[in-house]
């Protein structure tokens, strides 16, 4: 790039008490190879409890590219839309602090925004930890078999897809589109990318933009995650119904499969059966799965790679669950107080 041409670039991140990865995040963007006076890292913290904003004013004092903005309403929607509002780039990308990145992450993004017919581009991100259980967790999150079709977590050529995971937009797009929605708890990236599409804009992914993400490293951590993003799915559908696909609702299924026939099963052994002969067949293809990834990345892996998948996909259904729960229950309140819906 010729030095007419380059393109100012703001990095935004929002934070809550991310003091054990956002050291890590910020010193790789400071380690860029995209020119320092180009550039910004905004972090928006929503007023962590431990030391993050200590450690990020000081890495801020030892680097200009680094500012630290407050989000009050602690949704990292809001921090999303305090970063858009205080931004000077031409280029916006949206990262997490549990992530780092390639040292020409922020250059590659850049360089394939202005040669794509794509309002965003992104890369596949690599799912990493220091931790065995979080390696073993990286490695569900990596797999097909996981995730499903969440390509950004493990494509390894150029297309289309539906959404990246930190993506990177023209500014115009925020003024075409609108903010990201702040009623929204989880998912507002999700529900970004949805308006994005049924407004005509393309999203590109590609394997030279390199990101890495700091996995969970608990189990109990992981049901949580999935849980919340199934439970934000159900209110990213309800928005955009032409953005569901099958993938968003084979866990539910699933979960709701088992549940009813097990309870079923109390009054009718048939039903019983038909429970035990699902959970058989998912056990049955976890256990495959699980072998030719412990194959590959080392035996001690397959003693907790089920567990991982049971995660994964029984927090997202239950979490599916409840947010239709949660949608039929606010539709019952309105429909008796006559309250308008949102």
């Amino acid at each position: 790039m010729e030095s007419g041409s380059i393109p100012f670039v703001t990095v935004i991140i929002p934070t809550y008490n991310e003091r054990a990865h956002i050291v890590k995040c910020l010193q790789s963007l400071i380690q860029s190879d995209y020119p320092a006076e180009h550039f910004e890292v905004l972090v928006l913290d929503g007023g962590s409890d431990d030391d993050t904003r200590s450690v990020v004013l000081e890495l801020a004092r030892e680097s200009d590219l680094i500012r630290l903005l407050d989000n009050p309403r602690r949704v990292a929607a809001a921090a999303l839309n305090i970063g858009v509002q205080n931004a000077r780039g031409d280029v916006i990308i949206i990262l997490s602090a549990h992530s780092s990145v390639a040292s020409d992450f922020v250059t590659q993004s850049v360089i394939y925004l202005s040669k794509m017919d794509a309002a965003c581009v992104g890369g596949p991100i690599r799912s990493i930890s220091h931790s065995f259980l979080g390696k073993t967790i990286a490695l569900a999150m990596s797999s097909p078999f996981g995730v499903g079709n969440a390509l950004f977590r493990y494509l390894d050529r150029e297309q289309y897809v539906d959404t990246v995971a930190f993506g990177a937009y023209r500014r115009q797009v925020f003024d075409e589109i609108g903010p990201f929605d702040e009623s929204l708890l989880y998912n507002e990236d999700d529900e970004f990318s949805c308006r994005l599409r049924g407004q005509g804009g393309r999203i590109f992914l590609t394997p030279a933009i390199k990101s890495f993400y700091h996995t969970r490293t608990s189990l109990a951590q992981l049901w949580q995650q999935y849980f919340r993003y199934g439970k934000g799915k159900v209110r990213v559908i309800q928005r955009h119904p032409r953005a569901a696909m099958i993938r968003h609702f084979v866990p539910f299924a699933f979960v709701c499969t088992v549940l009813v026939s097990g309870l079923l099963g109390l009054v009718r052994a048939s039903f019983l059966t038909v429970c035990l002969v699902v959970l058989a067949a998912y056990v049955g293809a976890s256990l495959l799965f699980s072998l030719r990834l412990s194959a590959r990345n080392g035996w001690r892996h397959l003693p907790v790679l089920p567990a991982a998948f049971a995660c994964l996909h029984f927090g997202y259904g239950l979490g599916f669950l409840a947010g239709l729960l949660e949608l039929a229950g606010a539709s019952m309140h309105r429909l008796l107080t006559g309250e308008a819906a949102n």
